[in-house]
């Protein structure tokens, strides 16, 4: 029987032993660990946190906003400026008004008072430093008086202009206005005014046989836009013009 106890006690003193001496093990390797494990640096981690915190939640929105709009197709709203950048409006006295009126860039604009279709080496030279994608012209009413009812010398001076630009900016994409109607008085002082809408129906005929785009913009004009002398417009109808001319070129 004593036998029998000594020898529990030494299997159970054992035990603890082997058990010490696991326990010992288990704590150096996890002592050597520790002492040879990389130190990681979460400076540059806890900085970047810092920054999104203290970010501008306005300006996100916004960009979310932006995104979201261009994933569904819908435009953004742009100024006139911007949309019109990469363009050039050539033309008279008439198209002088973006400028003047600050509708449009200085760049976007090459006009001349009084100009006429034998005479537009300057707009094109202008056009050409420019190189934009895209020009729209605004000639023919210093013109329908000058040839004075003789709508093949227009159309044929026309097409001589449209081929030296077209050799000047050759990338570029052409769009063509119709000419503007003039109010009641100033035909009663130059009769050949009353045929504007015959020269633009030759006008569109030549864009159509060299495949320009045409925009009309006859059903834009109110008598409330024009100036006192019945043929230039007022700041008000510049903004609408040159929606017009947008819609038509997808600006």
């Amino acid at each position: 029987m004593k036998k029998l106890k000594k020898r529990t006690k030494r299997n159970i003193l054992l035990v603890i032993c082997l058990a010490a001496a696991v326990l010992l093990v288990v704590l150096l390797i996890w002592g050597i660990s520790r002492l040879t494990a990389k130190h990681i640096d979460t400076s540059e981690g806890i900085a970047y946190i810092k920054k999104a915190e203290s970010a501008d939640v306005t300006a996100i929105e916004d960009k979310i906003s932006r995104l979201e709009k261009q994933e569904s197709g819908e435009k953004t709203e742009r100024s006139l400026k911007e949309r019109f950048s990469r363009s050039v409006i050539v033309g008279d006295s008439i198209v002088q008004g973006f400028a003047d009126y600050d509708i449009l860039n200085a760049s976007s604009v090459a006009a001349k008072v009084g100009v006429h279709l034998n005479e537009t080496e300057s707009l094109i030279e202008k056009t050409k430093e420019v190189n934009p994608q895209l020009v729209f012209l605004s000639l023919g009413n210093n013109d329908v008086s000058s040839t004075n009812g003789d709508i093949d010398l227009f159309t044929e001076e026309y097409g001589a202009f449209l081929d030296e630009l077209q050799a000047a900016v050759p990338d570029a994409h052409i769009f063509v206005n119709s000419i503007f109607p003039v109010q009641a008085k100033v035909i009663r002082e130059d009769a050949s005014l009353a045929m504007i809408p015959e020269y633009n129906s030759a006008l569109q005929e030549l864009c159509d046989s060299r495949r320009i785009g045409f925009i009309d913009n006859t059903d834009l004009v109110e008598e409330k836009y024009y100036e006192q002398d019945g043929t230039h417009f007022k700041a008000d109808f510049y903004p609408i013009w040159a929606e017009n001319m947008a819609e038509v070129a997808a600006l």
